[in-house]
């Protein structure tokens, strides 16, 4: 593969929907790598008197991309540095494959590993040129193949022309693509990533994550990519793994860590709920907005109902009507965000579609979409009201 000719890309189109220099490379011309498969085991790591990480255990399967999810300081970029081959782990076994490559006492240095790690603030040579950075890191091949398989990579993000420029001529979002294509230019079997879209303006990174992912995935590598954004995280992964202090709490797909937290605390990380205190008995939830059959049998007790924002309609069921009264009214253009106060309840945000735009004072009917209210019982279990 490394024979590739530029040739075969000096065709590239971009996107129908991109413009100037947001344009990328044509999807499908990356050159194509082989995913490894790297397994943490019973991992601890610690700084001084500080446990940056305790007892963690997964695996990352070839062409996977997982997100290491969490507030600062939960573990997740030390995670990545075990990873990398930057730490080494007081206690627990890395393999990469079939060997181990970290233990308490067998350390494998990063050039050896085969992985290509992207950080934060991308890390570009500034005294390099744009082409002489991306080729930085094929020191074993000639100088001719290495420019060939550079240009490859940055035709592929959709900057072959901006070779003989430098890193501070370009905007943050082409520094971001730049940085990606010298991580993988060099083929790497595991691509890991610090919090890779966190300096781009709100415009720019839905755009460029959804590319990268799709560039990832054309590239068959691995993928490690950290970050504390939940809807970066559900964005971009295949399997998000949500740390705290440290520990892995929830492992699952995008949906699955959405629709069935493990806690009160994970529900919080993924949504902005109304939380309306209640209580369960013989199967039903008694709240101040009514009364509810669950779906499942749960503890008896004191319960919390979450309501998603978008779980309450202004246009009401056949089944169950509402009223409420508009207290607040805000465009946001995609959608209108309401406080709507039901009975003693002043405070539960609904957000609706723009074709929807009371006024403060006015009173409507609303209905509830059952799907989109969680129950949390006293002892931790979940359930959500019945159909």
């Amino acid at each position: 593969m490394l024979g590739s000719s530029t040739k075969d890309i000096a065709s590239d189109r971009a996107s129908p929907k991109q413009k100037g220099h947001d344009r990328w490379g044509q999807r499908g011309s990356a050159a194509i790598t082989f995913g490894s498969r790297m397994e943490f085991s019973d991992i601890y790591l610690s700084y001084g008197n500080v446990a940056a990480v305790r007892g963690v255990s997964f695996v990352l399967e070839p062409g996977e991309i997982v997100c290491l999810l969490g507030p600062s300081g939960c573990g997740k970029t030390s995670l990545l540095r075990l990873a990398a081959g930057a730490e080494q782990p007081d206690k627990g076994t890395v393999m990469l494959d079939d060997r181990i490559v970290a233990s308490d006492n067998v350390f494998v240095p990063p050039e050896k590993r085969n992985v290509g790690l992207m950080f934060q603030d991308f890390a570009l040579f500034p005294h390099l040129n744009i082409l002489d950075n991306v080729t930085f890191g094929l020191q074993d091949l000639d100088k001719k193949a290495a420019r060939a398989e550079a240009l490859i990579a940055l035709h592929r993000v959709g900057l072959a022309d901006y070779g003989n420029k430098y890193p501070n001529e370009l905007s943050g979002g082409e520094q971001q693509r730049v940085a990606l294509a010298r991580t993988i230019v060099p083929r790497p079997s595991i691509v890991l990533m610090d919090e890779p879209f966190s300096g781009l303006d709100q415009r720019l990174r839905d755009s460029v994550r959804q590319e990268t992912q799709t560039l990832l995935k054309e590239t068959r590598a691995s993928a490690m990519i950290v970050t504390h954004d939940p809807h970066e995280a559900m964005g971009i992964a295949d399997r998000i793994l949500l740390m705290r202090d440290g520990q892995i709490i929830q492992s699952g797909s995008p949906s699955e860590l959405y629709n069935h937290p493990h806690d009160l605390q994970v529900a919080r990380f993924f949504c902005d709920f109304t939380e309306v205190p209640g209580v369960i008995k013989n199967g039903e939830l008694q709240s101040a907005l009514g009364t509810f059959k669950l779906e499942d049998q749960v503890a008896d007790g004191d319960a919390l109902m979450l309501i998603r924002p978008h779980a309450i309609i202004a246009s009401p069921s056949k089944k169950r009507k509402l009223t409420g009264k508009v207290l607040q009214s805000r465009f946001l253009g995609e959608i209108t965000e309401l406080q709507v106060q039901f009975q003693e309840l002043d405070e539960v945000l609904i957000r609706a579609s723009t074709k929807q735009l009371p006024a403060p004072g006015d009173v409507l009917e609303f209905s509830v979409d059952n799907d989109l209210v969680l129950i949390i019982a006293s002892d931790g279990s979940h359930t959500h009201i019945k159909q």
